[in-house]
């Protein structure tokens, strides 16, 4: 759904044949493009954006260094030309650090805004406002080292009492059994919402995927007696939702892609009903890189993208349709090359996973690359771009 600008603003750029502030006049290449967020937000009345959830989100996941340097403005160019209309931002990301110096007391006492990414959120978000990009804050829940070594209290000990619990590759988490790390959570959540975020992303909204014996060895203290996994991510993603329904911004969770087929919790406490129930949207994340052999029948699911896709998304439907109340589905689809036997994930990959999911009714979806370098190739042209931006990747 395109801005409905006022008056004064479109005086400003009622000559501008494309789409956004600054589309009349592509560079030649996006490197040059200026961001002038900053002197935008003193020229347009406010508000710049109403607020109404785009329809449908099709975005980019952007991380924290994208957002805040020069590549933004390549993925501002690329949604200007195409078919995307919305990025999910790093406001916390699996680090711990935020995107921006915070007013949270929490993020204050262990050192979170020590670590930010950008100052000058503000001209920045206007800049997505200004070309109509509709900005979802992604906040990392349980996976956070930061908050974990700064307050022991609230993160996961081993039992032999020898310190931290740690991770595989030696990453500490919190407890997410602790209500205090939900509620900080929320906190930062509220806060992006107030600094001009459109929607909330949680992610890792979960236990450790870890083994059985690594698991054994975890402690957490702020399990009540006989409490399940399943039963502690409940009450968090409650505390969530409870606190940021009176914003009236979507709430939305990433869980894993396997939610929609497993009978049980997967053992990191995700239930797809709990999910879909509670959120306005839910984003399985049916990678097909991270789906094993056998899975659907496929000996090689990485290179089957479009089976592993629909197969996935079916099944997610599937389990929604008898619900009351069911969230919208918006899957994470692979953008990234991963594991030895490829394919590389080229534009003909992605489309297929998109094809997948369009073919089933679901129109909205989310791109994932973790460095955010997305190639143009993989997007629908925006209707009404007669602009183009050389270079087929960006």
């Amino acid at each position: 759904m395109k801005l409905a600008w006022q008056f004064a603003a479109i005086l400003l750029w009622a000559a501008i044949p494309g789409r956004g502030l600054f589309a009349q006049q592509l560079p030649a290449s996006p490197d040059s493009m200026q961001l002038r967020g900053v002197a935008l937000r003193y020229i347009l009345p406010e508000p710049l954006f109403d607020g109404v959830q785009p329809e449908p989100v099709k975005a980019l996941y952007v991380n924290a260094w994208a957002f805040s340097g020069s590549k933004l403005a390549q993925l501002v160019s690329l949604a200007d030309s195409t078919e995307i209309n919305a990025f999910v931002i790093d406001v916390k990301d699996d680090t711990g650090c935020l995107l921006y110096p915070s007013d949270v007391r929490v993020a204050q006492d262990i050192g979170a805004t020590k670590c930010v990414r950008t100052k000058d959120l503000h001209s920045r978000l206007d800049t997505l406002r200004a070309h109509d990009i509709y900005a979802i804050a992604r906040i990392v829940v349980a996976k956070d080292p930061l908050l974990a070594e700064r307050k022991s209290q609230w993160s996961v000990q081993r039992r032999d009492g020898s310190g931290l619990w740690r991770d595989r590759i030696n990453i500490a988490w919190v407890d997410a059994y602790n209500d205090s790390v939900w509620i900080y959570a929320a906190q930062l959540a509220e806060e992006a919402v107030h600094l001009g975020f459109d929607e909330v992303q949680f992610d890792y909204v979960r236990f450790p995927d870890e083994p059985k014996e690594a698991m054994a060895e975890a402690v957490f203290a702020a399990r009540k007696p006989g409490e399940t996994q399943r039963e502690g991510v409940q009450a968090g993603i409650a505390i969530l939702a409870n606190r940021l329904q009176p914003l009236g911004v979507p709430i939305t969770f990433d869980i894993f892609g396997l939610t929609s087929s497993a009978t049980g919790d997967l053992g990191i406490g995700q239930v797809w009903e709990d999910f879909v129930t509670v959120a306005d949207v839910v984003l399985p994340m049916v990678y097909p890189s991270h789906y094993y052999r056998g899975s659907y029948g496929l000996a090689w699911p990485n290179g089957e993208p479009y089976r592993v896709v629909r197969n996935a998304l079916s099944e997610a439907i599937e389990r929604s349709r008898p619900l009351a109340r069911a969230a919208t589905i918006r899957p994470y689809l692979q953008a990234f090359t991963l594991g030895r036997r490829k394919p590389r994930y080229t534009p003909y990959e992605i489309r297929e996973q998109i094809r997948a999911a369009e073919e089933l009714g679901i129109e909205t979806w989310v791109l994932w690359n973790p460095r955010s370098v997305y190639q143009r190739d993989s997007l629908r042209p925006y209707r009404n771009s007669s602009s183009t931006v050389p270079g087929g990747a960006q």
